[in-house]
């Protein structure tokens, strides 16, 4: 799998830890569906203020991908959703530490409500290899 990092002059450069555009080529896509900051082993909020919700929506998001055989960094095409836009700072401080460099192309949008009342909710799609993917 390659990926291809997208970027001109001619649109705004990115403000935050993504890019403006990747293209994958020799690789499959896989779509991860929405992750709240709910704890696996109880299936109930995790506690804590917004930080403790972004990581661990981020520890869930990590855990789909190992179950498809890749990680954080095959996501190309990250999505967020904050009830609050305020705290996008602290998303993407916090991304930061949980991805490499080239960051994925995101969008993060503020919305009124989330499931269970998740302050964050996180999407994407990724990138493997076609032989990592043994299903």
């Amino acid at each position: 799998m390659q990926k291809h990092i997208i970027s001109t002059e001619n649109a705004p450069q990115a403000i935050g830890t993504y890019s403006q555009a990747v293209g994958v080529t020799g690789g499959l896509s896989i779509y991860l569906s929405g992750q709240i900051p709910l704890v696996p082993a109880t299936m109930e909020m995790v506690e804590g203020d917004i930080r403790a919700q972004i990581e661990q929506v981020f520890t869930n998001l990590q855990a789909v991908c190992k179950a498809a055989n890749g990680d954080l960094n095959d996501i190309v095409k990250l999505n967020v959703y904050l009830t609050d836009l305020n705290n996008f700072p602290l998303v993407n401080e916090i991304m930061a530490t949980y991805f490499n460099q080239p960051f994925p192309a995101r969008a993060a949008l503020g919305i009124s409500e989330l499931p269970k009342g998740a302050l964050v909710e996180m999407d994407g799609v990724m990138v493997v290899k076609e032989e990592n993917y043994n299903y």
